[in-house]
C-alpha cells in the first residue's frame, strides 16, 4: 500500500518537473539557480570560450613568441618550446617556469569553486560524455571519502600526471572542503612540477624543438585551420551521439 502510495505521489509531481525550466538534470545545481550559481556557471563558459578564442594564434605564437603563449595557453608544447628557445640563448628557464604558473592555474580556482558551490554533482559536469572518465571521477571520489585529505592533497599536486581531467581533480577538492588558499598553493606545486618535467624536455631537445616550433609557425594559419576543423567536427559527432 505505501509503495502504491509514493508511486502515485511520483507521477503526480512528474508534471511538475517537467513544467519547470530548472529540472534538467544535466544541470548542477537543484531548482532555480543562485546568483552565485549563474555566475559560476558563466566563469566556466567563458573559460572555454577563452581556449577557442586563442586557437587562431596557438600554432603561430609557438615559435615566435613562446612566452607569450606559455602565458596565454600553458600548453605543451609552447613550454617545451619556450625551454627550447632558452637552451639556444634566447630567455631563461626561470621565466619559463614563472610564466607556467599562471599560463597553468589561470582557470584551475574555478573548478574548485564549482566543487565548493554543487558537490558530486559536478563530476557529471566535468566529465563530460565519456563514460570512461565518468567511471574514472567516481572511483577517485570513492577513495576521497575514503581516505580523506591524506588521498586529495597529493592528488592536487599530481593532477595533470593523471589519467583523469584536471577540473574534476580540483572539483573534488573543492566539495571535500580543501580551503582555497591550500589548494592554491597545492596547485602552485603541482603545476611548477609539471612544467619542470616539460621545459626539462625542452631544454634536452635544444635546437632540434626550436626548428620545428619555428616551422610549425611558418604554417601556423594551417595548423589552426586544421585545429578548428577538428574541434569543430569533436562537437558535431558528439551532438548526434547524443541524439
Amino acid at each position: 500500500m505505501a509503495g502504491e502510495v509514493q508511486a502515485a505521489d511520483e507521477l503526480e509531481a512528474e508534471p511538475a518537473r517537467a513544467a519547470d525550466p530548472w529540472s534538467d538534470p544535466r544541470l548542477p545545481w537543484e531548482g532555480r539557480p543562485r546568483r552565485v550559481d549563474l555566475l559560476c556557471w558563466a566563469a566556466i563558459t567563458l573559460s572555454g570560450l577563452y581556449y577557442l578564442a586563442i586557437l587562431p594564434w596557438r600554432a603561430s605564437l609557438v615559435g615566435t613568441h613562446p612566452i607569450i603563449s606559455v602565458l596565454l595557453n600553458g600548453s605543451t608544447e609552447s613550454i617545451v618550446s619556450a625551454a627550447a628557445f632558452a637552451r639556444v640563448g634566447h630567455g631563461t628557464l626561470v621565466v619559463v617556469l614563472l610564466a607556467s604558473i599562471p599560463g597553468l592555474m589561470k582557470f584551475d580556482i574555478i573548478y574548485w569553486w564549482a566543487g565548493r558551490l554543487w558537490g558530486e554533482k559536478v563530476l557529471n559536469l566535468f566529465a563530460g560524455r565519456s563514460e570512461r572518465q565518468r567511471r574514472r571521477a567516481q572511483r577517485f571520489v570513492a577513495r576521497v571519502h575514503r581516505w580523506g585529505r591524506w588521498f586529495t592533497w597529493p592528488a592536487v599536486i599530481i593532477a595533470m600526471f593523471l589519467p583523469i581531467p584536471s577540473a574534476i581533480i580540483y572539483a573534488v577538492a573543492g566539495f571535500s572542503g580543501m580551503s582555497w588558499v591550500t589548494f592554491l598553493i597545492l596547485d602552485a606545486i603541482g603545476s611548477l612540477s609539471w612544467a619542470g618535467l616539460l621545459a626539462g624536455l625542452g631544454w634536452a631537445l635544444g635546437q632540434h624543438a626550436v626548428s620545428v616550433a619555428q616551422t610549425v609557425s611558418k604554417y601556423g594559419l594551417w595548423v589552426s585551420i586544421a585545429i578548428i576543423v577538428l574541434v569543430v567536427a569533436g562537437q558535431i559527432r558528439g551532438a548526434r551521439t547524443q541524439r
